[in-house]
């Protein structure tokens, strides 16, 4: 990367410099492909998010980009979906973020772009033998916030999640851009942590704990 690129592009993340993310994405294992569903001319969040995974794309080898147009099934934009390969072949994992990464969730949308390039090897491996066993969908719905110093630390968890059981779908909303998400399950502390719609999880727990409240979602 050029000392000009630096620069001109270093001001669009508040916490993390270039060279840190350097030093992370240059030792990405596997290729990630950021699919982003929205309008770049559209609103301000989709532009922004339209940059921030163009700007990636364009400075490091390890990271691919695509834009695509908006889907009916999304309430909210922008969409933006970490994907990986498996023998050059595109692989979706279900992990998404909605609305543009900012703040602390700029380091969420690193959390999942090395969740699904080293393929969920953050995962404990006692979580990764308890989620094999796991034959049922599973949605998990994260709410946060740019401000949420919390909200990494669960994305860490949920997006890991994702990437070891395909049965799994995993979701961070900014809420502080899209309240009516709040609102829906009556939300007053981020993070906060949705599983299929009924079980609820407050704050930041561990991974133990999230794989409790899934069992007990799913039975």
């Amino acid at each position: 990367m050029s000392e000009a690129n630096f620069n001109q592009e270093q001001s669009m993340f508040e916490g993390d410099s270039w060279e840190e993310l350097s030093s992370i994405f240059s030792h990405l294992p596997e290729p990630v492909l950021l699919t982003m569903w929205g309008d770049s001319e559209g609103s301000h969040g989709e532009h922004e998010a339209a940059h921030l995974c163009q700007t990636l794309a364009d400075n490091f080898d390890t990271i691919q980009f695509r834009l695509l147009p908006r889907r009916v099934n999304y309430p909210y934009y922008p969409v933006i979906g970490v994907m990986g390969y498996q023998a050059e072949e595109e692989v979706d994992y279900g992990v998404r973020i909605i609305g543009l990464p900012a703040g602390y969730q700029m380091t969420s949308l690193i959390t999942a772009i090395q969740a699904v390039s080293f393929r969920g090897a953050t995962v404990e491996p006692g979580t990764r033998i308890q989620m094999h066993k796991l034959a049922s969908d599973v949605t998990l719905e994260l709410m946060s916030a740019a401000d949420n110093e919390g909200g990494p630390l669960m994305a860490k968890i949920v997006f890991g999640l994702a990437v070891i059981n395909p049965h799994i779908r995993s979701y961070l909303i900014m809420s502080d851009r899209f309240p009516e998400a709040n609102l829906r399950y009556s939300i007053n502390i981020i993070p906060h942590l949705v599983i299929n719609s009924r079980v609820h999880l407050e704050g930041v727990v561990d991974e133990e704990a999230v794989v409790r409240h899934i069992a007990k979602a799913v039975t």
